[in-house]
């Protein structure tokens, strides 16, 4: 199941305040996770568990985690067909699975841990 929500809601934090400052989700995103008060937050819930998120902001994706390559897919093809994602720079752990959802990667971007993606063709 796949839900959308923001820090105001009453389950927020019964769901995803085990992720803040976690040192597992750093270690294998190298992002932290920060619970801003303009994202909305998708998650994919097993169990009562979330196993995959991904925030988003002004049509723009801040932070990506999951526990298995197909929750994450899931979320990110359910996103993409609710808004138009622009330029967003985001952990490369998942660069297979964005391209997979049809995200652009921009190649010409050089970081460490992260990489640009596009939802649709970058302008130029």
């Amino acid at each position: 199941m796949i839900i959308k929500m923001n820090n105001k809601e009453e389950k927020f934090y019964l769901y995803m305040g085990k992720f803040f400052g976690s040192r597992v989700v750093e270690r294998q995103t190298n992002d932290r996770i920060y619970d801003d008060d303009s994202k909305d937050w998708y998650l994919y819930i097993e169990d009562e568990k979330v196993k995959a998120f991904v925030s988003v902001s002004k049509n723009v994706i801040k932070n990506v985690y999951t526990t298995k390559d197909e929750y994450l897919e899931k979320v990110l093809n359910k996103i993409k067909k609710e808004m138009p994602i622009t330029y967003s720079t985001v952990t490369n752990f998942y660069t297979e699975i964005y391209e997979k959802c049809g995200f652009i990667i921009d190649q010409g971007q050089a970081y460490k841990n992260f990489v640009t993606i596009y939802g649709e063709q970058k302008e130029s």
